[in-house]
């Protein structure tokens, strides 16, 4: 049992932090065993969890999807709390089915659907070797990009003999289709650019089996049941962090244990501070980036050199979303579920740059008058500059070079009444959206920065620095489930309990 009330300090009241929170509280908080308390920087809980309205309509600006039902513990939840249907439409993505999709190329040639099946299931195969799920003879250099090999495939295809290349107009297009797939990839790893995507660590990455599906009544609503249980005022709003000191050696224990203060003390944005025997620290990776810069100093001391490393190594992209208000047209013309084919040399120079990786842009269901469009990489960051009308702008003048031609009706009638984006890479609480293993980095790195500091197995003597004094959580803590929700929600609960056994409130 617990000798003393040990204080626990969960920094991000985000999917991982209020995870932790639940299992320690509800374990050993309680019970009186343990002291526990959440400090958020920002004015909500969620995170990167952010349901909201738009339109009239209920949508996601951050995480969206159940990446599969078989064992996930994120459905569990929104089935048990009755979250997964709802009276009020939502951003439920039915438009999805490949059926429902019309591909068009730009300038407006509507596109066989055979010919972009013959595409997409080339894209398909290609990414079922990276992930492992079908073995080839060749073998993979270890530098390997997913980008190098996606295009490595696409240049055999070219080259077989069952491939009858008909013309450089065909080939063009189906650059074009297989950069639209790219490009859809790129919003799953957030990477800026599959080049930077690392290869071998592809066949680590898991999803769970079974349907992909979106919370009918909100993410936020999983967030929410997971706040439930805790007291009033265990979470604390508003507090933003601003250092961490903690002592990573003896001699600050010793000065430590004659002030008999706990180990680590939190300073925070208003001039406050907090003291706490362990922290768990569940900021984004992005933020840990700009933590360890010299400039800044999140940590002090510094963190160790293989949390550092890690840290620096990983990738962390930008994801954003734009969400367009169209104006009801009067004979009911609903707007399609488009694919984009971007031409690969001689663009419109109509269409601005920063639309030109963009794949889809459809309604977040099937007869809505919101439209949903994704960005990822330096489009993200440039769409979170641009003002309502240059977006505005940007989508009218991409969607006349891709209508103006079709057999839709939709062009015509496309007039934009308003507009909503997300902004994750300049918001200072996330810095990004969601991490990648990047060429040069690999799973280990995954693992380091699940590591808990300071870095000792044994404790010696009553001298030695006091153990888990800092632990992290996150996604980006997570070796087989990064960049997802359920990743963030399985490191919250490894580190809750790993604090539970450390104080023998469970065996594990």
């Amino acid at each position: 049992m617990v000798s003393k009330k040990a204080k626990v300090v969960i920094i991000g009241a985000g999917m991982a932090g209020l995870t932790a929170a639940n299992k320690l509280y509800t374990t050993a908080g309680s019970k009186e065993l343990l002291d526990v308390c959440v400090v958020e920087g920002g004015n909500r809980i969620g995170g990167r969890i952010n349901t909201s309205e738009f339109g009239g309509e209920r949508i996601e600006m951050g995480a969206t999807w159940i990446h599969g039902i078989g064992g996930s513990p994120i459905y569990k939840i929104a089935r048990d709390i009755n979250s997964l249907q709802s009276d009020q439409p939502w951003e439920c993505m039915d438009g999805l089915l490949e059926t429902e999709q019309l591909t068009i190329a730009e300038d407006g040639y509507v596109l066989n659907p055979s010919l972009v099946d013959t595409i997409y299931n080339l894209f398909n195969k290609l990414m079922d070797i990276a992930q492992g799920k079908l073995l080839i003879e060749d073998e993979i250099p270890k530098s390997m990009s997913i980008g190098s090999f996606l295009r490595k495939g696409l240049d055999a295809y070219w080259d077989s003999d069952i491939h009858e290349l008909k013309g450089l107009d065909k080939r063009s297009l189906e650059q074009g289709i297989f950069s639209m797939f790219e490009n859809i990839q790129r919003t799953y790893t957030s990477a800026n650019d599959l080049q930077m995507l690392d290869y071998s660590a592809e066949k680590e990455y898991r999803m769970f089996p079974g349907e992909e599906i979106t919370i009918a009544r909100g993410y936020l609503s999983v967030i929410q049941s997971l706040a439930s249980v805790l007291p009033p005022g265990l979470i604390q709003l508003g507090r933003k962090v601003t250092k961490v000191e903690w002592q990573p050696d003896e001699s600050l224990e010793i000065e430590n244990g004659a002030n008999n203060k706990p180990a680590v003390k939190l300073h925070f944005l208003d001039g406050s501070i907090m003291y706490a025997d362990h922290v768990i620290v569940t900021v984004s990776l992005g933020v840990l980036k700009q933590g360890i810069h010299k400039d800044s100093g999140m940590f002090n001391p510094p963190l160790a050199s293989f949390k550092t490393q890690a840290i620096s190594r990983l990738g962390f992209g930008v994801v954003n979303k734009v969400f367009l208000k169209l104006t009801p047209t009067h004979d009911g013309i609903m707007f399609p579920h488009l694919q984009m084919v971007f031409h690969q040399s001689e663009p419109n120079p109509k269409v601005p740059w920063w639309m030109r990786r963009t794949a889809n842009l459809s309604p977040i269901y099937g007869k809505s008058n919101v439209l949903i469009s994704w960005f990822v990489g330096k489009e993200a960051l440039e769409v979170e500059s641009l003002g309502d009308k240059e977006i505005i702008d940007g989508f009218s003048k991409t969607i006349s070079s891709f209508l103006i031609n079709s057999h839709s009706d939709a062009g015509s009638s496309f007039k934009v009444e308003k507009v909503l984006k997300s902004q994750w890479g300049t918001d200072p609480l996330f810095l990004g959206s969601y991490s990648y293993v990047a060429v040069g980095s690999s799973g280990d790195d995954l693992d380091a920065m699940a590591e808990p500091l300071p870095k000792t197995t044994t404790i010696h003597s009553n001298i030695s620095p006091p153990p888990l004094q800092i632990l992290f959580a996150g996604e980006a803590t997570h070796r087989t489930h990064y960049s997802t929700t359920h990743g963030a929600y399985f490191s919250g609960l490894r580190e809750a309990n790993r604090l539970l056994h450390h104080y023998h409130c469970i065996d594990i």
